[in-house]
């Protein structure tokens, strides 16, 4: 029976093909309860066969989430299947890393596939919403830059992520948090629309919720995991965050977990683990906005001194509860926040904090003190937390401690050079409370022998970068002299204890480390510095002690090795034939004790040393795992750079020409010249020299012959004197006899002046009454004729009044010609008045001009001159005043032809003419001869 069933019963369907008749159903199906009912299909499918369901049924999947989007358990249902394919069984057959791939590649070619999941978001519904999210990020996972480009060009897709951290429940704010983090690590488009989307205080209102730094969780490290890809290297963002207020909130955050630190309460230890890391958390995002030389750095800076932060930090740096870790990154951080900046340099020496190193032991005086605990100033807690705490716990504390002393004074002269004089000072008086880089360094090697190496190290570290490429701070740093003079001690310079100690320290087999301080100190100390290389050999014993350090190698020596072959190559480079051992003597010494294969040799295992090679990628600090052990640090950034960058010069040291000297270039100034160089100059001094004496003997001799010609030449001076004197004296006489003769002229010619002034007084009366007589003359002759021609015509018209008719035509032309002849005599009267006024004019004009005469007689020569120029102009005044006169007279002689005229013709008319106007014509006629001969008369 049971074989006839089996036998009846339908053949069994393989895992394939139940995947594939499923996956058809959900392409043809027409009603939702058939889709789902086959997706839930396939979800069982998913997990164990996602290959075949990813093959058959994706493409179903995805048109199922648009078709199908209001329906929220087939979505649900979907979109577990499609999470299901992303983590497979990783027992299956199928599984591969291949199929997220494809999964990916399907949902990113095509934007509307992504733009489906975005649009789920807008829903309220949880699943929707959370495995939305993660399911863009499986798929940012697997292609993270075509994700990003499909969330960029969807529509509001930004938006509607940073939205969804607004949503109260956890599990989705979280998912959204971690998907914006993945999002923006690289694309600064992305990160730009995600920060203006308000993510900045929304980030911040998150970690509030969350309790904060002290007692927020895993939250809040992604909370500053996302503003840290949000402000990395963007400096966009950066001023965004700047300019909406967020950095006081940074403020406020340290401010808060440094008060819950120090209360009463304290924090549990179970917290303080997770408090750390956010703490931590909070210090690397500040360290994003002071990259070294960044575009906004300096403002990122300034903003942070003003918003507190510096102040908070350096308070959780310097409190007593804080953990090695994280005050080491404080530190840090307070370094990077004042490093490069002027202002902040200068202000950040005033600043003050808990003394961490006295505080179990009463305050030394004067030190003031806040609710009991002791203040001091920033920088001498830094060089006390840098050089007196000795423990290994306390490294990375130290390391950032010297970090943030460098800061202090990093490219900042004046600072620099204050620092290195406030500890030469305190070095010499001995009465520095702090601990002194100097003294840690000159102190002899019996009264410190270090238990902890990295003191000196540190000291040295920090001395190097006092003087790096610092020709002033070199020189300032030679002149300290350890031993009393006056009182009988040796006396030794600063480099020569240094190599001293070095030797020491190496002889009695210290750490490495300190002999690696001392020698990177000197080896930066002594490059291009011919006065200091010179210093070093003034103690010749140092150089056979490191050359035999050099030849003597072990093993563990390799480092401390290298370094004596680099600084004695340095030491030979910049040596010169004036030095104390000679430069050829060097070479010589070098070649044949140390030889060129072992020098050679030593520099480059130094370079394939690991701590050298690797040391960017080495973690410069206290490993996790081994406290109690020293760090493997040996090396100062700077010095490494240092070394890198002329490693091939300290190779090629030894095998240069003992006579040529390296030119070394300071403030401007060459230090170094080629030997023959100086020989030849040297030479030609000589030279000079000689022909210098040659020049000063010739200038005796022509001292002498000039002291000769200087005698000769006072005396003919004297004589010459005397000349003078003779000659101004003959001046003087003649001077004063011209001018009594000019005196005599001045005499005579004032007289002549006064007569001719005189003269010409009497000429111009004369000439006046002459005018005078003449217009009066001519007046009265005027008055005659007009009343004779009157009285003539009256006496015709009465006698010839019966002769009317035969003489009207006669008349007539008789009184026409009266009219004219009475009027050409009035206008010569009134020429011959415009005549009488210009003589008078005429006049004036030489009475001017004796007045300027008479005024110009301020100069003898001239004067005359000018009187005779002025007679002149007088004489000819008169001759004009004589011309008017005759032009006068011919005009009284055209007057009396036309009246002998007119009687003739009166006399034909058959007038009569009396006797009486004969005479006054013979008497005018005489008067006018008789003028005419006084004329002549005046003129001669």
């Amino acid at each position: 029976m049971f074989g006839i069933l089996q036998a009846q019963a339908p053949a069994k369907q393989t895992a394939t093909e139940t995947i594939n008749t499923l996956s058809s159903r959900l392409l043809s199906a027409t009603l939702l309860e058939d889709r789902r009912a086959a997706i839930l299909g396939l979800r069982s499918f998913a997990k164990a066969f996602p290959a075949s369901v990813a093959s058959g049924a994706l493409r179903g999947l995805i048109a199922s989430l648009n078709k199908d989007v209001e329906d929220v358990d087939t979505v649900k249902v979907v979109l577990e299947t499609l999470l299901t394919l992303f983590s497979p069984d990783a027992t299956s057959p199928e599984a591969s890393d291949d199929i997220a791939l494809w999964l990916a590649d399907e949902f990113t070619q095509r934007q509307e596939n992504v733009t489906i999941l975005l649009d789920l978001l807008d829903t309220q519904d949880f699943y929707s919403r959370l495995y939305a999210l993660q399911l863009l990020a499986a798929i940012l996972s697997a292609r993270p830059d075509r994700t990003q480009e499909c969330v960029f060009t969807a529509p509001l897709g930004i938006s509607r992520l940073v939205a969804v951290l607004d949503d109260r429940r956890e599990a989705i704010r979280n998912e959204a948090l971690l998907l914006l983090t993945s999002l923006t690590p690289s694309s600064t488009e992305l990160q730009k629309l995600v920060a203006f989307e308000n993510a900045f205080d929304r980030v911040f209102d998150l970690i509030r919720a969350e309790g904060s730094l002290t007692h927020g969780g895993i939250v809040i490290q992604d909370c500053l995991s996302l503003l840290a890809n949000l402000l990395r290297l963007n400096v966009s963002n950066q001023s965004f965050f700047r300019e909406t207020g967020c950095i006081p909130k940074l403020a406020s955050l340290i401010s808060d977990a440094v008060k819950d630190q120090d209360s009463e309460e304290g924090i549990a230890e179970w917290a303080k683990p997770q408090r750390d890391k956010n703490v931590w958390g909070v210090l690397a995002v500040v360290r994003l906005f002071l990259v070294s030389g960044g575009l906004g750095t300096q403002a990122n800076q300034a903003a942070f001194w003003h918003s507190g932060v510096l102040t908070e930090v350096l308070h959780l740096a310097f409190s007593t509860s804080t953990d090695t870790a994280v005050r080491a990154e404080a530190l840090v951080t307070c370094a990077d926040l004042i490093r490069g900046n002027a202002k902040l340099q200068e202000g950040f020496a005033q600043l003050q904090v808990n003394d961490m190193t006295h505080n179990a032991s009463p305050a030394p005086d004067g030190k003031p003190q806040v609710n009991g605990v002791s203040k001091v100033y920033i920088i001498d807690a830094l060089l006390d937390l840098a050089l007196l705490v000795s423990t290994n716990q306390a490294f990375d504390a130290r390391l950032a401690s010297s970090e943030c002393i460098k800061a202090y004074f990093y490219r900042h002269g004046p600072v620099r050079m204050h620092f290195l004089r406030r500890a030469i000072e305190g070095h010499t008086s001995g009465a520095d409370e702090t601990a002194n880089i100097l003294s840690t360094l000159l102190n002899a090697p019996e009264q410190s022998r270090h238990r902890d190496p990295y003191r000196p190290w540190l000291a040295s570290v920090l001395l190097l970068h006092l003087l790096y490429d610092d020709s002033e701070a070199k020189a300032l740093a030679m002149g300290v002299v350890e031993g009393d003079a006056s009182s009988g001690e040796e006396t030794v310079t600063c480099i020569q204890a240094l190599t001293g100690n070095l030797i020491a320290a190496i002889g009695r087999g210290e750490d490495e480390r300190v002999a690696v301080g001392y020698l990177m100190l000197l080896c930066s100390w002594l490059f291009e510095d011919p006065d200091a290389v010179n210093d070093f050999l003034g103690e010749g014993s140092s150089v056979q002690s490191l050359a035999q350090i050099v030849i003597q190698g072990t093993a563990d020596g390799v480092i401390v090795q290298g370094l004596c072959a680099v600084l004695l190559g340095i030491v030979y480079e910049f040596s010169t034939k004036d030095s104390p051992v000679p430069r050829a003597t060097l070479h010589q010494l070098l070649s044949s004790s140390l030889g060129r294969e072992k020098y050679v040799d030593r520099i480059t295992r130094l370079r394939e040393q690991p701590v050298l090679r690797d040391f960017e990628v080495l973690r410069q600090g206290l490993e996790a795992g081994s406290p109690t052990m020293l760090p493997e640090v040996f090396f100062d950034k700077t010095f490494v750079d240092f070394l890198k960058d002329h490693f091939s010069r300290f190779i090629r040291a030894i095998d240069r020409d003992p006579g040529m000297e390296i030119p070394v270039i300071a403030n401007g100034i060459q230090k170094g010249i080629s030997r023959e160089l100086v020989d030849s100059l040297r030479t030609q001094l000589d030279d000079k020299n000689q022909a210098l004496q040659k020049t000063e003997g010739d200038i005796l001799t022509l001292e002498r012959k000039l002291g000769q010609e200087q005698a000769d030449h006072r005396k003919t001076k004297e004589t010459n004197a005397m000349e003078l004197n003779r000659i101004k004296a003959v001046n003087e006489s003649l001077q004063r006899h011209q001018e009594e003769e000019l005196n005599k002229y001045k005499v005579k010619h004032e007289a002549a002046l006064h007569r001719e002034q005189h003269e010409h007084r009497r000429l111009m009366g004369e000439l006046e009454r002459q005018a005078q007589q003449s217009r009066q003359d001519a007046d009265n002759e005027a008055t005659k004729v007009r009343e004779r021609n009157e009285a003539e015509m009256k006496d015709l018209r009465q006698t010839i009044h019966d002769l009317e008719q035969r003489l009207d035509k006669a008349s007539h032309d008789h009184s026409q010609d009266l009219r004219i002849a009475h009027e050409d005599y009035s206008g010569k009267i009134t020429a011959l008045e415009a005549r009488v006024k210009r003589a008078e004019e005429k006049a004036e004009d030489a009475e001017l001009r004796a007045s300027r005469s008479s005024e110009a007689a301020s100069s003898a020569q001239t004067g005359v001159d000018k009187t005779e120029e002025s007679m002149a102009s007088v004489e000819e005044a008169l001759k004009t005043t004589q011309t008017e006169r005759d032009d006068l007279l011919m005009v009284l002689a055209d007057l009396e032809e036309k009246r002998a005229k007119d009687k003739e013709r009166l006399k034909k008319l058959g007038e009569s003419i009396s006797d009486d106007s004969e005479e006054e014509d013979d008497d005018g006629k005489e008067e006018a001869g008789e003028e005419e001969d006084d004329r002549d008369e005046d003129v001669d």
